[in-house]
């Protein structure tokens, strides 16, 4: 009889949401109930500290952390609940909506496995999830990188964008620049890589969703005994044409690269690709000099306020102190004014006039697309194809790879 009455178990939950309101992620609730059904239960930050540390956790296969840019002054306890589902061996999903590279940075290196932005697109959580419980095939996780080219004997092309201040479109114009040169032809496209110098906060990896890896590091630290091998191996490759040298997996100083080091890495570079661009710091260093000289163009991002025209000054002084090639520097406005906008022209030319320079590309304002796409790690020639930033930065690399032909034909 007793075993008559007895009430069954609830089934254990296989899931959780963690954030500070999951009302504010409407679209989450739906998709959790698509892919566990009821299996799940949610939490906000402080208490999920405690159930993770309860016996009932030991039954999660993962959770989803949902944040928004309210949520970037609470990033510590919430790095806590990632590396505390890490040692739990829980997996982590991090859903962000509106949050700073920076923050996504901080948040990933602390073990966070699958990003996704919010507003969720279709099917992705579920996607995610799969992924999660996916083993990677065993070739796959033992091959380190995709083979680069080899050495033509030829020297490429360096291309340096360097952004005056943050938010400036430098490391999207890098990056959507490589890409666009990597893909002008299906049959003969010429061999591009992209090296990101910002040390610290690079985040070309981020833009273009590839992993940091420790042989980065390894390079830079040793560049006197770097050969071939060691360089390719550094490198890592983005749908098998464009190659990239990403950031190290952790911040390091500026100052712990030498100019000869930059000297060796574009040699290597140089020799491997058609063409080399390099997304600079927005920092001033020693080295900095290195990549102007070695340069063909050396394309430096502004907006239009007070913080650009300042910098803008400051870095013409700089340049002039040292004497260094200021004829390389090529200017260009980011979120410049639309083609009817008559006073956003004047002001850019007022602009221009003022600080003595000549502003010779102008980059539309390309929306919220940019940042979906740079989240999404995709550039804008495949999330958004039809995007007025990425129709200007295709023209730019058709216009740079038909001068270069033609300096070529006429040597």
């Amino acid at each position: 009889m007793s075993s008559a009455t007895q009430q069954p178990d609830p089934s254990p939950l296989v899931a959780c949401t963690i954030s500070r309101d999951v009302t504010n992620f409407d679209l989450l609730i739906e998709d959790m109930e698509l892919a566990v059904g009821e299996a799940w239960g949610d939490l906000g930050f402080p208490e999920s500290l405690a159930f993770l540390g309860q016996l009932e956790a030991r039954s999660l296969k993962f959770v989803a952390i949902a944040i928004d840019e309210d949520d970037e002054d609470h990033l510590g306890v919430i790095g806590e609940i990632i590396s505390l589902a890490g040692e739990l061996e829980i997996k982590v999903i991090l859903i962000a909506d509106d949050v700073s590279p920076s923050s996504l940075h901080t948040l990933l290196r602390q073990g966070a496995d699958e990003f996704v932005p919010y507003p969720l697109p279709e099917g992705e959580l579920a996607a995610a999830i799969e992924r999660l419980h996916t083993p990677a095939p065993a070739a796959v996780a033992a091959a380190p990188t995709v083979n680069a080219p080899t050495a033509t004997g030829q020297d490429g092309v360096v291309l340096a964008v360097h952004g005056l201040a943050g938010g400036t479109g430098a490391t999207t114009l890098a990056v959507n620049l490589a890409w666009e040169l990597a893909t002008l032809s299906k049959d003969n496209a010429p061999r591009v890589c992209i090296i990101d110098m910002g040390l610290q906060f690079g985040s070309v990896s981020t833009y273009l969703d590839l992993p940091r890896r420790e042989p980065v590091f390894e390079m830079w630290s040793d560049t006197e005994t770097m050969d071939e091998d060691i360089f390719k191996q550094a490198m890592v490759s983005f749908q098998d044409r464009l190659w990239v040298l990403t950031a190290p997996p952790e911040m390091l100083p500026l100052d712990m690269l030498t100019p000869e080091d930059v000297t060796r890495v574009l040699d290597q570079a140089r020799k491997h690709f058609d063409y080399v661009i390099v997304d600079m710091p927005t920092t001033l260093v020693q080295w900095t000099e290195t990549v102007l000289c070695a340069s063909q163009i050396y394309f430096v991002t502004l907006e239009m306020d007070m913080r650009s025209a300042q910098n803008t000054l400051r870095l013409n002084r700089a340049l002039k102190t040292e004497d260094l090639p200021l004829e390389r520097l090529r200017f260009c406005m980011n979120r410049g004014p639309k083609f009817s906008d008559m006073s956003g022209k004047s002001r850019v030319k007022r602009m221009a006039e003022s600080l003595e320079i000549g502003i010779e590309l102008q980059l539309p304002d390309g929306g919220k697309a940019v940042s979906q796409g740079a989240d999404h790690g995709q550039p804008l020639a495949i999330s958004a194809p039809k995007n007025p930033l990425r129709k200007e930065i295709a023209k730019l690399a058709n216009s740079i790879h038909a001068l270069g032909k033609s300096d070529a034909a006429a040597a």
